[in-house]
């Protein structure tokens, strides 16, 4: 059901067009005034409206122009209601934004149709952009058919021609030509320069309501091809406009019908309401497409900024699995490196332990041999050379257990012997170390010590005896690459320990030259060393890091910048998850 609010100040006659207008099915609301209609229509939203241009205190004509400036409003067709029929009131109608006039004495049968002539043109936009208004509006002037030359010539002065003469004087394009059954066919009623407004000449036989029938078929077919129809716009004689016949050209496809007699300005003023209804709806269509287009080209865009950033990570991706896998080469190698270590250090474990045991315990019987010969009568010669033997003898069997304790270290780095977590004295540990490395410290090298964590820790020996002994090592080493005064080595070795936050810390730091950043990743990989080919094995800090696993914990180089230092030097930091219990923190590694 079209919604429609009627505006008239007439309650009978307001009374009169409601009986009709519900009667043809229209959805009805009435109001009495101008203000009062535009708090309806804005509230419904109607399809029509239709207003008495007479209205008390907001009259009919600021009533469309306020309708055409509202943005929610402005495409709701107007009809006029007028009982001034004069040119200077429906022109001010027309430029206020009203679409048709009829006069309030017209049959209402006329009003229905000239009702549904208004909605079937449908919603249109009717403020169209600067482009529109100044593109020329395409009129054609459709003549009857005259029946002799005589009635041509006399055509010359008729108010047709006049009338083109207006519509070209205000820049339009005019064409004037004669109505026949072929200007239905062909492509000059569809395209880019089909007309906007058909003006046809009709008179009162059957043959111009087939005429407008055919046009308003073709219409329809551009309509359904996506384009925009033509407007049409009858001239009929006077006599037969004011009888209700008149509506069978309504009911044809007509859109709006005029009297023979009507004024040649208000004539004027119809026609060119309806071509720019016609050119703002094909300028709305126009926006439309571009606006699809638009849509498309962003949609487009997106779709290959997606696929980009698909590729992109795909890309990613597949440089990530191409770095797992030379990962897991590196690691499938390095795996065959330590097992052909693991056989190596077998065998050489094999041979040198045998003699080894055999000399140790050899050296033990010599100890014996010679603590009796202490007890027996003898020179003071022989009492001298004696000591002298088991001095020897006791420097002998230190290298011997050194010669031991590297084997084992072999065989803890090729994980052939795994050692079992047991309780260490720290500080003592940390002494047997630095006693083992006295000949690479010399008198140079200060070790200052700032124990802070407990004394006893359960772990691995290998903790202190392999990790924290390679790393002072190394830290000698760096400390004599930068010695400058000749033999003496010179330099500065802080060892420090704290428990913190559920974590034994030992960290050891140097005042050497430091270790660069690119290194920093690599030197805890098995062979790699910075040192001299014959003075480095690479096995060190490999062996520390192994263990430092076995306990889930971290080892990390960072800078050491320690005060009064003579170089930036390295900071080697390892940290342990531990537990408390009775007997002292307790290290959480794997073989715990």
């Amino acid at each position: 059901m079209p919604r429609v609010v009627l505006v008239e100040p007439d309650c009978d006659h307001a009374r009169q067009i409601a009986q009709v207008l519900v009667k043809e099915g229209f959805a009805l609301t009435c109001a009495t005034s101008g203000e009062e209609a535009l708090g309806t229509i804005e509230e419904t939203m109607p399809d029509l409206v239709v207003a008495c241009t007479e209205l008390p205190g907001m009259s009919g004509g600021q009533l469309a122009r306020r309708l055409r400036l509202d943005a929610l409003t402005r495409n709701i067709p107007i009809l006029m209601l007028t009982e001034d029929a004069s040119p200077g009131v429906e022109r001010e109608g027309l430029e206020s934004g009203a679409d048709a006039y009829i006069s309030k004495s017209a049959h209402p049968d006329l009003m229905v149709l000239r009702m549904r002539a208004l909605l079937r043109e449908g919603p249109e936009l009717l403020q169209v952009d600067e482009a529109s208004r100044l593109r020329r509006a395409r009129i054609v002037i459709v003549n009857s058919p005259r029946e002799d030359e005589d009635e041509e010539e006399v055509v010359e002065d008729v108010p047709e021609t006049t009338l083109g003469e207006l519509l070209w004087r205000d820049g339009h394009t005019v064409t004037s030509i004669e109505r026949s059954d072929d200007l239905i066919e062909g492509g000059w009623l569809r395209g880019a320069d089909s007309p906007d407004c058909l003006v046809l000449e009709l008179g009162s036989g059957d043959e111009d309501l087939k005429f407008c029938r055919l046009l308003d078929a073709r219409r329809q077919a551009v309509l359904e091809a996506g384009g925009i129809p033509f407007r049409t716009l009858g001239i009929v004689e006077a006599s037969r406009f004011r009888r209700q016949s008149s509506g069978e050209f309504f009911e044809a496809g007509i859109d709006d019908l005029v009297p023979s007699d009507i004024a040649l300005e208000a004539l004027a003023m119809r026609i060119r309401t309806l071509a720019q209804r016609r050119m703002a709806q094909d300028e709305f269509r126009q926006q439309e497409i571009e606006r699809q287009q638009n849509a498309l080209t962003l949609e487009a865009a997106r779709a290959k900024a997606e696929m980009a950033e698909a590729l992109a990570q795909a890309n990613m991706e597949l440089a990530r699995t191409n770095e797992r896998l030379l990962q897991a080469q590196s690691k499938l190698v390095q795996t065959a490196k330590m097992a052909s270590l693991g056989e190596l250090v077998a065998g050489i474990a094999h041979e040198i332990n045998n003699p080894l045991a055999f000399t140790i315990a050899h050296a033990d019987t010599v100890t014996r041999t010679l603590k009796r010969l202490q007890g027996v009568n003898a020179s003071d010669e022989a009492m001298s050379l004696t000591k002298k033997g088991m001095s020897r003898l006791e420097s002998m069997k230190l290298g011997l257990q050194r010669i031991q304790n590297l084997v084992l270290s072999l065989r803890r780095f090729s994980r052939l012997d795994e050692s079992s977590f047991q309780k260490v004295d720290v500080p003592a540990a940390l002494e047997t170390a630095l006693a083992l490395l006295a000949h690479k410290l010399g008198p140079g090298i200060i070790v200052q010590k700032d124990l802070q964590a407990p004394a006893e820790l359960v772990c691995q020996p290998a903790f202190l005896n392999q990790v924290v002994m390679n790393i002072i090592s190394n830290a000698a080493d760096a400390l004599a690459d930068m010695s400058t005064d000749g033999d003496i080595v010179r330099g500065r070795i802080v060892i420090a320990s704290r428990l913190e936050n559920g974590r034994y810390e030992m960290s050891v730091s140097d005042d050497g030259p430091g270790l660069p950043p690119d290194l920093r990743t690599r030197i805890f990989d098995p062979f790699f060393t910075t040192k001299p080919v014959g003075t480095g094995t690479g096995l060190g800090l490999a062996i520390a890091y192994s263990v430092m696993e076995a306990h889930d914990g971290v080892i990390e180089v960072t800078d050491a910048n320690l005060l009064d230092g003579r170089g930036i030097g390295a900071c080697f930091r390892m940290s342990l998850p531990v537990r408390m219990t009775e007997e002292g923190p307790v290290a959480t590694g794997r073989a715990a």
